[in-house]
């Protein structure tokens, strides 16, 4: 499953929010999110269901994910939740100290 999500952030604040995100998942989902540099390995299950496992990466302007596909019955959903996530945590108008990470 690849998904791309375009953003007006510079980089560097775009990278703090998605960290952000990453903190919020391993806290309320138990996902795993390892970073390494400006990438990221994302591996757990949402909701004990839907396996996720893929690469977060960042070019300008846009955070792209690349993994696994979870499945017919759970692919449309999978992606909702991840583009929800990323308008929430990618709102400029949200500060940083403000986004939820448990």
């Amino acid at each position: 499953m690849k998904l791309e999500y375009e953003h007006e952030l510079p980089f560097e604040q775009a990278r703090e929010r998605v960290v952000a995100l990453g903190q919020y998942l391993t806290n309320r989902h138990k996902i795993e999110v390892s970073w390494d540099g400006d990438r990221a390995v994302v591996s757990g299950r949402f909701k004990k269901i839907v396996k996720i496992r893929g690469e977060l990466s960042f070019v300008e302007g846009m955070v792209l994910f690349d993994g696994e596909d979870p499945g017919i019955a759970w692919r449309g959903q999978a992606a909702k939740y991840i583009r929800r996530k990323l308008t929430t945590y990618l709102d400029i108008s949200t500060p940083l100290d403000e986004l939820p990470r448990a």
